[in-house]
């Protein structure tokens, strides 16, 4: 029996519980692991592993509901290992676990597949805490009538997307982190996102800060987080380079949806970009401006044979025939 969206959003609801529990007040930093600990441990991520596994993998739509509810307790009691921060999780290839250079939390996130138009998003923050600090974070957007670029969101209401790169950077109200995301959507439409985690002065997560310096389509509303939807035809780049210091993406133009589904958006060649400037991300259109009078040609491969022939050897010299060997 397929399960309905409503199921799976009560999924998270059932375990909320549980984790909030795991929640303490603030600690010293994690750390080392004892090895009592670190058997601990390693045992659970033995469990753990054949239920991110079959989140990922498994083909059946039921097989893969069960694997992600067993997972979210398993996952709960390896965190409450203590000093479980300093533990990176490596054999867990199916969640994305990301922490910034200053160390003071991880994000750790998941995607459930359910069908071709419905995806379900998983994950919390874990602070670097000796004992057990963790924030779930509850997917709400299938609830949402708009998306939420002008809104500041709680993990109680969280956007939710696989988290696959994460960047800090400091402003005047203090620290914040960009958060990259894919967000898988539906059969036809696929999104990127780019959202903002900060902590308030209790430790508590919020997603979203006006930090965006861009032209708005509502006038004295700042957006919160950059949406990119896009074609599923399309693969788009939303990332942080390295060589640019700036976040580069691309440039998405209007054109009719090759599966009949009106208007979507698709890549044009071109670049945009977000430079950070005293604390906000300044937004940068065609972040490339090479152009040229005639089209590039590479040099004709015989024009420069200087005495050899066609097969890279050397000529022989006119008029003298070659020596023949016996």
């Amino acid at each position: 029996m397929p399960f309905s969206l409503r199921r799976l959003a009560g999924l998270f609801l059932l375990f909320l519980p549980v984790l909030g529990q795991a929640q303490t007040q603030k600690t010293k930093p994690a750390g080392r692991i004892s090895p009592e600990a670190l058997a601990q441990i390693q045992k659970i991520e033995d469990t753990l592993g054949v239920l991110v596994y079959a989140v990922v993998n498994d083909s059946v739509e039921a097989e893969r509901f069960a694997a992600c509810r067993a997972l979210i307790p398993a996952l709960v009691r390896a965190l409450k290992v203590e000093n479980s921060y300093k533990y990176p999780f490596e054999r867990l290839k199916g969640l994305s676990i990301l922490s910034p250079p200053d160390s003071s939390f991880r994000i750790i996130t998941w995607q459930l597949f359910v069908n071709d138009s419905t995806y379900r998003y998983y994950g919390a923050i874990q602070r670097n805490s000796r004992e057990l600090q963790l924030f779930p974070l509850r997917d709400k957007k299938a609830e949402l009538d708009h998306l939420p670029k002008y809104d500041q969101l709680t993990p109680e209401n969280w956007y939710g997307a696989l988290y696959y790169n994460l960047r800090q950077f400091d402003s005047k109200e203090g620290r914040k982190y960009l958060l990259f995301g894919f967000d898988a959507c539906t059969f036809f439409e696929k999104r990127k996102v780019i959202d903002v985690l900060s902590f308030n002065k209790t430790g508590q997560p919020t997603f979203g800060a006006p930090v965006f310096l861009r032209d708005r389509p509502q006038p004295g509303l700042p957006e919160q987080r950059l949406i990119f939807e896009y074609s599923a035809e399309t693969s788009v780049r939303v990332n942080w380079d390295e060589v640019y210091q700036m976040v580069l993406f691309d440039h998405l133009i209007p054109m009719p949806s090759p599966f009949g589904q009106g208007m979507t958006m698709v890549i044009d060649g071109s670049y945009d970009g977000l430079k950070l400037e005293k604390g906000q991300w300044k937004y940068i259109e065609q972040v490339f401006h090479d152009t040229q009078e005639t089209p590039p040609f590479p040099d004709p491969v015989l024009d420069n044979r200087k005495g050899k022939d066609i097969m890279g050897h050397e000529k022989k010299a006119k008029g003298k025939p070659a020596a023949r060997k016996n």
